[in-house]
């Protein structure tokens, strides 16, 4: 819901400078013109390609100005694709350009730029440097009413960091909008506040004064924003008008096709609507998969649309800076011709093989880290529910909310660091326990704190993810009703038993069945694995690996 807004927020500050913009149209050149209409047609990857051209275009003729426009218009196509990191640099790029202050166009681009720098580190929960930008926006703005908004930018970042008193204080020069848009914003913030001051405070009459004027007006992202705070304040208070706005949210989330007011939405259904949770859940997890990699995708496009861009420009000095001199032969033109032409050819295509080579491999990195880390992750949190003889909501709601956020982590490329802070040897017990049912007993033998000293931390991960593939697969393929593992440590060298009673597998089948990625995980971290598939019944694997 955040994101939208503060989009529009974005695009209100552009539009409010199109017609100083349009008055100096002619100073454009032709690839801007194309930039400007692939995005007003919302075709963002062409449309980053052509201001990329432009911004050569503009370096090469000495414009910096128009050059830094260009870059700007990359940077909040960026934050609209979700590449944050890379919307700051580009917009870091195009504020070095933008030297000259007191010149009115350098203002109004300086103050895009900023606000688009504040909305990217808001999504990174970077409040501290957003509310910089915001401030730095504000500094710039000479037009009253964009101002107003960036003070709310900045009101809603503190509000994030749960000081009402700054919060306050900007929310009060925000309320002063003409703009029914801006002022219901401030309106609905200013309810936030005051609950968060005063828990017993009734914020309903600036709520439903919000969620009045956004309908009149068919603020349809504003109407997302309202339902949202609404379903959050009747969430404790009364239950059925929590869900009639969540379900509210979802209906409008999927008519502007958002996702991700859709899967906050979402989030809330499956807390307030349990006899159709599960409904709910499947519809969460393909949304927030196909988000990843939707983000994944982005990084890798803008990134290669620069590439290709510098590859371009280089190809196209190099070819300028033949200077053949009259006095060649016609012959020896014609054969130089030839040959640049062939190691051209050759070239492109060996540096697009490269290119396909390197998005492959990020791709199937990323695959990986969504099969590790959401897939299985998911199938414990079913397995948990399904042997539960009491279902406990919000224990399965917390180990849902805590896969979610590991995958957007993977969305943002953050490191796990919170699985340290749990005992290695007690993370398998649970693991190994969760798996424990009616119809299979797990058993666990030698897992001491001792057994696993001085194994890095990449290695446990690496250990952690083995041991969950063996039970995701036992549960999926084996039938079997009893499962144990046994570790041992001899010296340096730490090996685990794993049996279990059910039907086995053949030899030329050992690699199927998700045990290839089992494999491929042991050859990382130098160890072997051994099947007996020899044995009566069931299935017995020896894993032995290096502690150091």
């Amino acid at each position: 819901m955040k994101k939208v807004l503060l989009l529009i927020i974005l695009i209100c500050l552009i539009s409010c400078s199109r017609k100083s913009i349009e008055q100096d149209n002619s100073t454009k050149n032709a690839y801007h013109k194309k930039g400007e209409k692939f995005r007003d047609s919302k075709v963002l990857d062409s449309a980053f390609y052509y201001y990329s051209l432009a911004k050569e275009k503009y370096i090469k003729n000495n414009d910096s100005t128009k050059a830094a426009e260009s870059l700007i218009n990359m940077a909040i196509i960026q934050t609209t694709k979700g590449d944050f990191y890379g919307s700051i640099e580009t917009s870091l790029e195009a504020n070095k350009l933008l030297v000259d202050e007191k010149d009115t166009t350098v203002k109004k681009d300086l103050a895009i730029s900023y606000n688009n720098m504040g909305i990217a580190s808001g999504f990174l929960y970077n409040y501290n440097d957003a509310i910089q930008f915001y401030k730095k926006a504000a500094q710039f703005t000479s037009n009253k009413e964009n101002a107003l908004l960036c003070y709310n930018n900045i009101a809603v970042a503190y509000l994030l960091k749960k000081d009402t008193r700054l919060a306050k204080k900007y929310l009060n020069y925000a309320i002063q909008a003409k703009s029914k848009g801006n002022y219901a914003r401030a309106l609905n913030n200013l309810g936030k506040l005051k609950l968060l001051e005063n828990p017993n405070y009734n914020p309903l009459p600036e709520f439903y004064k919000a969620l009045e004027i956004r309908l009149n007006s068919n603020d349809t992202e504003g109407l997302n924003s309202s339902y949202s705070t609404l379903s959050d304040y009747f969430k404790d208070r009364d239950n059925n008008k929590s869900l009639l706005f969540a379900k509210k949210m979802l209906e409008t989330a999927a008519i502007v096709k958002n996702p991700e007011d859709q899967m906050q939405a979402l989030q809330k259904l499956i807390e307030l609507d349990h006899p159709n949770y599960l409904k709910y859940f499947k519809k969460f997890q393909s949304l927030n998969d196909s988000l990843i990699i939707s983000r994944g995708k982005a990084k890798n496009q803008f990134a290669l649309i620069r590439f290709d861009v510098e590859k371009q420009k280089l190809e196209n000095e190099q070819l300028k800076g033949r200077d053949f001199k009259k006095n060649i032969g016609i012959a020896a033109l014609v054969l130089l011709l030839f040959g640049s032409l062939f190691w051209y050819t050759k070239r492109k295509k060996r540096l697009e093989q490269e290119k396909e080579i390197e998005v492959k491999n990020t791709q199937l990195k990323m695959s990986k880290k969504v099969h590790d880390v959401v897939a299985n992750g998911i199938y414990q949190v079913m397995t948990k529910i399904e042997n539960q003889e009491h279902f406990n909501k919000d224990e399965a709601l917390d180990e849902l909310e805590f896969v979610y956020e590991k995958s957007r982590d993977i969305s943002y490329e953050k490191t796990d660091t919170q699985g340290e802070e749990k005992d290695f040897s007690e993370k398998i017990s649970e693991t190994v326990s969760s798996f424990k049912n009616d119809e299979v007993n797990t058993y666990l033998a030698g897992n001491d704190i001792g057994i696993w000293k001085h194994l890095s931390t990449k290695n446990k991960e690496e250990v952690y993810q083995i041991i969950r593939e063996l039970l995701v697969n036992m549960k999926k393929h084996s039938k079997a009703t009893i499962v144990s593992f046994r570790f041992e440590r001899e010296n340096d060298l730490i090996r685990i038993f794993y049996t279990d009673n059910g039907i086995g597998i053949s030899g030329d089948v050992i690699y199927k069945n998700g045990l290839s990625s089992t494999v491929s995980r042991i050859e990382t971290i130098n160890g072997e694995i051994i099947f007996d598939t020899k044995i009566e019944k069931g299935l017995k694997i020896t894993i032995s690996f290096p502690a150091s």
